[in-house]
């Protein structure tokens, strides 16, 4: 992969985004448990796709931009607990999960065309 490609930024602006919901929800909700959850998993898609761009091998890479994919799927799932807590409205939610959906559909894509070759 090429570097500063669309699935790399998309990965570190989402992890910003979980950021910074991630300080309004300790905030102004003050919810400490599931939050924290939330940041590690939306943060470590970003954390492993760049590790799969340092990968020594192309089963190192696919290896962990499947795991990249296994957090984004986690972080849907943290963001369905949140809001089904009352801790974030539909409008957040569905901006953070569509977000998570468009990464997953993309890293599934690149997976699969790896695994073809």
């Amino acid at each position: 992969m090429k570097k500063n490609n669309v699935i790399q930024e998309k990965s570190f602006k989402f992890a910003e985004k979980v950021v910074k919901l991630y300080r309004f929800l300790l905030d102004n909700k003050k919810e400490y448990v599931l939050s924290k959850q939330f940041l590690r998993s939306g943060t470590s898609v970003g954390a492993n796709i760049e590790e799969a761009l340092g990968g020594t091998s192309s089963s190192d890479f696919t290896n962990k931009l499947s795991i990249a994919y296994k957090e984004a799927r986690e972080t849907k799932y943290w963001l369905r607990l949140l809001k089904s807590g009352e801790y974030i409205n539909d409008k957040i939610f569905y901006e953070y999960f569509n977000d998570a959906e468009e990464i997953c559909k993309i890293l599934a894509s690149i997976i699969k065309t790896m695994k073809d070759k």
